[in-house]
Order: C-alpha cells, then structure tokens, then sequence
C-alpha cells in the first residue's frame, strides 16, 4: 500500500485466530463488547469533532517516509472534512452518501459511495454509525492512570483497509489514532488544537475543486 492509498484507508477512507478454549473464547467475547460498548459511549458524545493534525507513516523498518499537515472536521451524522498540506495536498469529503476524494496534483476527484466497506475506515467513526462496532472490530482497551485510556480495533473482515487501529483518549478526549496496514507500515495521526461538540457550518462539508479535473466514479 502506497503511501497516499494509506492516507485515503485511514479516513476513507478506520480471519480470527482459534482461542485455546471455548471458556476462553467467551470471555474474550464478552470483554470486547465491553470494550466496544465503552468506546461507543465516548465517540457518540462526540456531535462534532475540529482539530489540526501531524500524519506520520512509519515503514516496517521503521523508517520515517512520510510527514503531512493538514485540518479535520466530522460532524454526526455522516458528515466529513480532511485536508493535508503538500507534500501530497489532498481533500477528502464526504456528505453521509458519497465520499469525495480530490488529489490537486493529480487534478483528479473519485467518487466513492458511502458502503460498507468504506464506513469501517478508521476517521469516519468520529461521524458515522458505532452502535456495532463489535461487529465489525476485536475490541481491547487499557487505562493508563486515572485519565488516559486506549483502545484497539482488529477488523473481523480479512478485506478491511487495515489489521489494527488504536485510539487514544485523554480526559475523553481524542488525542491520536495509529493504524497498522498489511504491510507493516504505520500511520500516526496527532491531533491538536481540538475542538469537541463547537459549531461547524455546514458549508464545511462541500468540496469545490477546478473545472477540467478528471472525475472517477465507483463502478464507472
């Protein structure tokens, strides 16, 4: 996975292994629907969520290959905003029905229906449905100190966009999501500035992009 297709899997764009015994396996069961149950609680608290970020991806070497800036906005239900500054300039947006994905360099724009496949990448839980998300996800957590706690998303799917998905709280409040890929590449995602629950206009959501852009439909 390129790096650009890694940062469209983590906004976009969010098999199991036998357990050593079926006692084992329900309980492991049942502390992920907890686990998924509690991370719903907190991301549906969330109305709206504004923040700048810091992208990393780190190659399994664990080599730096890419560092991006950019600007977040999600806002339930369905509504999405991400923009990332050059190296890659890229804006991707989506309305709750389709998601738009504008590459200025490329002077391209593709067009992705809202799927289900699509639903799961890892930013749109800040917009879109969590109420399952146990069925989707392996849900784990931990509690470090009375404040910080983190949770980790394995995909049930073998056809999702990434292997796992951690996301940190501090307070409650969203502070970094890192997702791993099949490749072993990392992709860290620091958020700053952030803003829970404030008024977004909704003019935010509508992506604008050059007359003359090439535009890509799913299934076109």
């Amino acid at each position: 996975m390129t790096v650009r297709q890694l940062k469209v899997a983590f906004t976009l764009l969010l098999g199991l292994v036998f357990s050593l015994g079926t006692a084992a396996a329900e309980e492991n069961g049942e502390q992920s629907r907890e686990a998924a149950s509690e991370l719903a609680s907190i991301l549906k608290s969330y109305e709206s969520f504004q923040a700048d970020f810091i992208q990393i991806v780190v190659n399994e070497n664990g080599s730096r290959v890419q560092e991006t800036h950019g600007e977040l906005k999600a806002k339930r239900p369905g509504l999405f905003y991400w923009e990332t500054s050059a190296p890659l300039p890229q804006f991707i947006v989506s309305n709750g029905e389709t998601v738009e994905v504008y590459d200025p360099d490329l002077e391209q724009v593709t067009i992705h229906k809202l799927d289900d496949r699509v639903q799961t990448t890892p930013a749109l839980l800040l917009s879109g449905e969590v109420d399952n998300l146990d069925e989707t996800y392996k849900v784990s957590q931990r509690r470090i100190g009375d404040l910080t706690r983190e949770f980790t998303l394995e995909p049930r799917s073998p056809d999702s966009l990434f292997t796992s998905l951690r996301l940190s709280f501090f307070d409650g409040e969203l502070q970094e999501m890192r997702m791993k890929d099949s490749l072993s590449q990392l992709s860290i995602l620091s958020f700053d500035d952030i803003r829970v629950n404030g008024a977004v206009d909704a003019g935010a959501f509508t992506l604008e992009y050059p007359d003359g852009v090439d535009i890509i439909r799913d299934g076109a």
